[in-house]
């Protein structure tokens, strides 16, 4: 007969228990977990209350107000979060001009740029979310982008992606947050290489 995987004995932590007393029986299983929360000794066929689960599920290290990553370190970072959203939003919208005004070779790649721009944003948003439990509703853009003659407007992309890069870095080291650094750090490695992508246009722009 299939195990019914919403039986009791799923979430019997008392099984669990056993084998770290075999462990380490000088460690508490469950740090942090107040007595009422750790399973009576109950016989093998009694399943623990409903309440008593909800205490011991609600308790459990995935369940902290303030969790190891994305908690109250990140939050002191919301103000840059914030900025970089609106920030990839904005070169999201300069690179898909860019990909109507460029010449026919560069036109796909450039679309590609402004597909993990708009990615990047979103990325951002999901840790806003992670911090805060609220949805950031970021700035609606409008009007025309035009970007002049192509040679300048790669030398400004180059330069603005490069220093997007940096500021990446930076924000990552100044964080004691381990996942929002990794994050900001991967989000520096993209913007570096679309700034070597736009040096390649570039190069090719200039061989004519």
């Amino acid at each position: 007969m299939a195990q019914n995987l919403h039986s009791p004995e799923v979430y019997d932590f008392r099984r669990y228990d056993r084998v770290w007393q075999r462990v380490a029986p000088d460690l508490e299983p469950y740090p942090g977990m107040n007595a009422a929360a750790v399973p009576a000794r109950q016989s093998q066929t009694e399943p623990a209350p409903a309440a008593a689960l909800a205490r011991q599920e609600s308790q459990l290290p995935g369940a902290a107000q303030d969790p190891c990553c994305m908690g109250s370190a990140a939050a002191e970072m919301l103000e840059v979060l914030t900025g970089f959203i609106e920030e990839e939003l904005a070169d999201r919208r300069y690179f898909l001009a860019m990909s109507r005004q460029a010449p026919s070779w560069a036109r796909q790649r450039l679309r590609d740029i402004a597909a993990d721009e708009g990615a990047h944003a979103r990325r951002l948003m999901a840790a806003h979310y992670l911090i805060t439990g609220q949805c950031y509703r970021p700035a609606i853009a409008s009007g025309t982008i035009s970007i002049g003659r192509w040679c300048p407007a790669l030398r400004e992309r180059y330069h603005m992606e490069a220093c997007n890069g940096l500021n990446y870095a930076r924000s990552a080291d100044g964080t004691t947050d381990p996942c929002l650094s990794k994050l900001l750090n991967e989000l520096s490695a993209d913007e570096y290489r679309h700034a070597g992508e736009l040096m390649t246009m570039l190069e090719r722009a200039i061989q004519g």
